[in-house]
């Protein structure tokens, strides 16, 4: 009875951890503001995410008026873009239709930075994926 009364314990306490998979950290950042403190709040959280999870999957997709954020003139987190950008598993995405909306051409975009050629399709693709979603707002 007591062997029975342990192995139920050990059961209880222990079996989730023993039959558990961990779940991937990955997630989606939808940015469309051009509100600066927003921008420096996203950056900060990668970097967060980056230091406590290296195997984390993390990437920003820009559209709307976030645009500047992507662009080497307007950017004021550009400098911190580049740094994160070098790591595989972080990667920033400006929509190509408000590129064109916006009269942005590739080449103004901070080095590290891809386009996608919608940015509402990428974010979908990234949940499909598995992805989590977090829509950035002030």
């Amino acid at each position: 009875m007591k062997c029975k009364m342990l192995v139920l314990a050990l059961l209880l306490f222990a079996g989730p951890r023993l039959f558990s998979q961990a779940v991937p950290y990955n997630v989606v950042f939808d940015l469309t503001t051009d509100d600066t403190t927003v921008h420096q709040r996203v950056i900060r959280w990668i970097t967060m995410i980056e230091k406590s999870n290296p195997d984390a999957k993390l990437e920003v997709v820009f559209y709307g008026k976030s645009l500047a954020m992507a662009e080497q003139e307007k950017s004021t987190v550009a400098d911190a873009i580049k740094k994160l950008s070098a790591n595989k598993n972080v990667a920033f995405r400006v929509c190509e239709v408000a590129m064109k909306a916006h009269k942005v051409e590739k080449s103004q975009l901070i080095a590290g930075v891809g386009t996608v050629p919608d940015g509402l399709y990428e974010i979908i693709s990234k949940q499909a994926q598995g992805y989590g979603y977090i829509k950035v707002v002030q």
